[in-house]
C-alpha cells in the first residue's frame, strides 16, 4: 500500500434477513418468519434469527442459492407505476379481479415488492422495487414522506371545513390531517382539491373528507415524495426510475444507494426500448381532469 493511501474497508457482515430483504425476496419481517420456518440455510445449516453474513457465505432460501454480495453491490430497481380503477394491490384475487402485478416486467430473481398501496377505486402513482429493505424504508412513517393526491369532492366545502382538515381529525385508528389542501378547477357540488398526508394508512384521504360529511367521488395519487408521474405515462403503463431518481429516492428513505454494477446489456437494452416507446405516445396522454384518466 502507498502511502497516503487509506485501509480498504472489510466487508461487513448483515442479519440474514436484511440480507434477504434487499435481494427482493420480501420484506424484513416476512424473512424473519421464513428464517423462524426453516426455509433459509447459511452454510449448509439451517439458519437461525440473529444470524449474520458476508460476501464469504453461502446463503440459500428455498432452495435457491442468495448472493450476498451481489444484494450488498447492486442499487435497487424501482418502478413507477400508473394504476387505473378497478386493479387490486394483491399478488392474487380469488374473485379473479385484475392485479397491480400482472403489468409489470418479470424479474430473473426476486419479486417486484410494491411501496405501500392503492384501494380498488384509487388511480394513479405506485412505486415498486426489488428491494425488500427500501419498500420498508419508505413505508415506515419516520421516513416522513408526503404524498399528494387528486380528489374529486361531491358535497360543500367551505374554508372551516379545511381548517379542520388540516389541524386534525380523530378517526378510528387515531389523529390524521392533510399537511396542505389546495383548490383545483370546477365549482359548485363538484370541486376538485389537492391534498398532502405523511402517511399511508388504509383509505385515510377518503376517511379524512369522508368525516366531513363530503363524499369523494375520485381518487388519483400525483406525487410521492419528490416522484411525479411524467406526462407520458399513461394509465396502466410503468417505467423504470433511473439512477439519479432512485439515488434521490434512497436518500429520503435514509438509504445510500449505489450503481447497479452487474446489470446485463439485455436488461439495460430491454429497459431503453420500453422507455422510448412511452416516450413516443408523449402528448396523447389525458389530462389529470380527464374523465378517461
Amino acid at each position: 500500500m502507498k502511502k497516503g493511501e487509506q485501509q480498504p474497508s472489510a466487508p461487513v457482515d448483515e442479519k440474514l434477513q436484511k440480507i434477504l430483504a434487499r435481494a427482493g425476496f420480501g420484506s424484513r419481517r416476512e424473512m424473519e418468519r421464513a428464517i423462524a420456518e426453516g426455509r433459509v440455510r447459511l452454510n449448509g445449516e439451517e439458519a437461525k434469527l440473529g444470524d449474520r453474513a458476508g460476501p464469504d457465505d453461502r446463503v440459500s432460501f428455498d432452495g435457491r442459492r442468495v448472493s450476498v454480495d451481489k444484494a450488498q453491490r447492486e442499487r435497487p430497481r424501482v418502478l413507477l407505476y400508473n394504476k387505473p380503477e378497478g386493479e387490486i394491490c394483491s399478488r392474487k384475487d380469488p374473485e379473479g379481479r385484475r392485479t397491480v402485478y400482472e403489468r409489470l416486467p418479470k424479474l430473473k430473481s426476486g419479486r417486484w415488492i410494491s411501496v405501500g398501496r392503492l384501494d380498488f377505486n384509487t388511480s394513479g402513482l405506485l412505486l415498486f422495487t426489488d428491494d425488500g429493505d427500501l419498500a420498508n424504508k419508505l413505508m415506515h412513517p419516520s421516513s416522513v414522506i408526503d404524498r399528494e393526491y387528486l380528489v374529486r369532492i361531491q358535497g360543500q366545502v367551505d374554508e372551516d371545513m379545511k381548517q379542520r382538515l388540516r389541524e386534525g381529525i380523530m378517526l378510528d385508528d387515531g389523529p390524521a390531517k392533510f399537511t396542505d389542501i389546495v383548490d383545483g378547477p370546477g365549482e359548485g357540488k363538484n370541486r376538485w382539491f389537492y391534498c398532502v398526508v405523511m402517511e399511508g394508512r388504509n383509505r385515510e384521504v377518503r376517511r379524512l373528507w369522508e368525516s366531513q360529511g363530503v363524499n369523494v367521488s375520485r381518487l388519483k395519487r400525483v406525487r410521492f415524495g419528490n416522484i411525479f408521474i411524467p406526462s407520458h405515462v399513461r394509465v396502466g403503463q410503468w417505467i423504470e426510475l433511473d439512477d439519479g431518481e432512485v439515488s434521490e429516492l434512497a436518500q429520503t428513505a435514509g438509504l445510500e444507494a449505489t450503481l447497479r454494477l452487474n446489470q446485463s446489456k439485455g436488461e439495460k437494452a430491454y429497459q431503453q426500448r420500453h422507455q422510448k416507446r412511452l416516450r413516443a405516445g408523449k402528448g396523447r396522454r389525458p389530462h389529470h381532469f380527464n374523465n378517461k384518466n
